[in-house]
């Protein structure tokens, strides 16, 4: 019998679609980025471990859908080989799904996130009430809240979560309390 604890943990696959169809997945990042570290074509494909025939193709429907070209080749010549390099659709497809990329991986990394949506937080860890004061400082802010026992909480949370939120006196929140800490949730 394993001692060790199974745990779930949430993934999910990311890609990019124009008008409806698939343009960008995982694979296709792979691609766009080893062509423009390698600078060609058959080398990215060699890098990993694809035929240049199954790289050529996934550029050609990735062209086929944006109606534009993601990469641009040069010929080889006498003396030197050819090459390419991502165009500006190209390079803005690959910078577009890396910002999806680290910005879903981030939140699925993010404990507390899961813990504010309730996926670990139980009901007697959330105070509803009305925010009566902010003070912002340098890096931190001080936000009261009346609770509607009525009791106030105090939480100190981050200048950036406060502005991020746009928490001011009058919003109606709910202070989410962890064992060390107060956090401020807001209804969007």
């Amino acid at each position: 019998m394993s001692t060790r604890k199974e745990e779930n943990v949430a993934t999910c696959k990311i890609w990019l679609e124009h008008e409806g169809k698939p343009v960008l997945g995982k694979g296709g990042a792979e691609i766009l980025q080893a062509i423009k570290t390698e600078k060609s074509i058959s080398k990215a494909a060699e890098k990993l471990g694809m035929s240049y025939r199954y790289v050529w193709n996934y550029l050609k429907r990735i062209e086929k859908i944006m109606q534009k070209p993601v990469v641009k080749t040069f010929r080889g010549g006498r003396f030197g080989g050819g090459g390419a390099q991502l165009t500006m659709l190209g390079e803005s497809l690959l910078k577009e799904y890396k910002r999806m990329e680290s910005y879903v991986g981030g939140l699925l990394a993010d404990e507390e996130y899961w813990e504010a949506v309730g996926l670990k937080i139980s009901a007697r860890n959330r105070l509803k009430g009305v925010v009566k004061e902010v003070e912002k400082g340098e890096v931190t802010a001080k936000v009261k809240i009346e609770i509607e026992a009525p009791t106030v909480v105090t939480a100190l949370i981050s200048r950036e979560a406060v502005e991020e939120l746009d928490i001011k006196p009058g919003d109606h929140v709910e202070a989410v309390i962890k064992a060390t800490e107060v956090m401020v949730a807001k209804q969007r």
